[in-house]
């Protein structure tokens, strides 16, 4: 019989601040620490290096359950900007179902006249259209790729490539602004000329606003999650990774090519002036 699956470790925590200057840029309001879907790029590892857990990556989620209460009273004392949900988990994990603590936050922050800009993997998102609608509030989801069986192997348990576009088209059709993410973008899987084109071609069907396109990074802790997930599924492709992730002259490389190819693809799409920030 198939091992089990290790069971989720849900801990409840609290925070000193929940709404945090951002090196993007404005702010960063994160109110969970991990995150249930267990995407194998996951760049949030690092955040292990400062919260120690035994479990895996993917494995545990901290709920900061005095999020809105801390948020309270920083709102006091900060001025109204630009707000990213959420640069170092989703917002829109499952935990969130029941805590529903992004979704309190968030209206906090718009009665108090911020300007939000989500990004999401989870259909949860939708749930609150109904506070962001009217509101100054960009919808964003990630795609990694449009390959359902690849999203199952590198996003676990992330909503479906489908449930996404969903999410988009319904923003569309609430009025909200949207934008989508492609990225991190898969060397030998979702790179290519006619991958890309498919993506930006679904960005233009969705009417999203604006388009960034995202490189696989080495960041810390990344690499043995997708060396462990290449090994099982695709061994003659790690050559490959291991290049463009820790060959400098290799990675500059690839960077160029694939710049190369997302330009040719999103004019091939004709979404080239919806395209933001790029590799690098």
């Amino acid at each position: 019989m198939p091992a089990s699956t290790p069971a989720i470790v849900i801990r409840e925590t609290v925070c000193k601040t929940v709404l945090n200057r951002s090196p993007l840029g404005g702010y960063s309001l994160n109110c969970y620490t991990g995150c249930t879907h267990a995407c194998a790029y996951c760049y949030a590892r690092f955040m292990q290096r400062f919260h120690p857990h035994a479990e895996r990556w993917g494995r545990f989620v901290d709920v900061k359950v005095n999020a809105v209460e801390t948020l309270k009273r920083q709102l006091r004392r900060l001025e109204p900007g630009d707000v990213f949900l959420s640069s170092a988990c989703d917002g829109w994990q499952p935990v969130e179902a029941r805590w529903r603590l992004t979704r309190r936050c968030c209206e906090l922050l718009l009665e108090r006249g911020f300007r939000l800009s989500v990004l999401t993997k989870n259909e949860l998102v939708a749930r609150d259209f109904d506070i962001f609608r009217g509101r100054p509030v960009r919808v964003g989801v990630t795609l990694t790729s449009l390959d359902e069986s690849l999203r199952r192997l590198w996003e676990p348990r992330a909503s479906s490539v489908q449930a996404r576009i969903d999410v988009l088209e319904a923003a569309r059709r609430e009025g909200l602004r949207t934008s989508v993410m492609f990225g991190p973008v898969l060397p030998g899987l979702s790179d290519g000329a006619s991958d890309l084109e498919a993506m930006f071609r679904q960005a233009e069907q969705s009417g999203v606003e604006a388009i960034w396109v995202d490189a696989l990074n080495p960041r810390p802790r990344v690499w043995s999650a997708v060396a462990e997930l290449l090994r099982a599924q695709w061994p003659e492709l790690l050559p490959l990774y291991r290049k463009m992730l820790f060959d400098k002259d290799g990675r500059a490389e690839y960077l160029v090519s694939l710049q190369e190819r997302i330009h040719m693809a999103a004019r091939r799409a004709g979404v080239s002036d919806r395209l933001g920030g790029c590799v690098d």
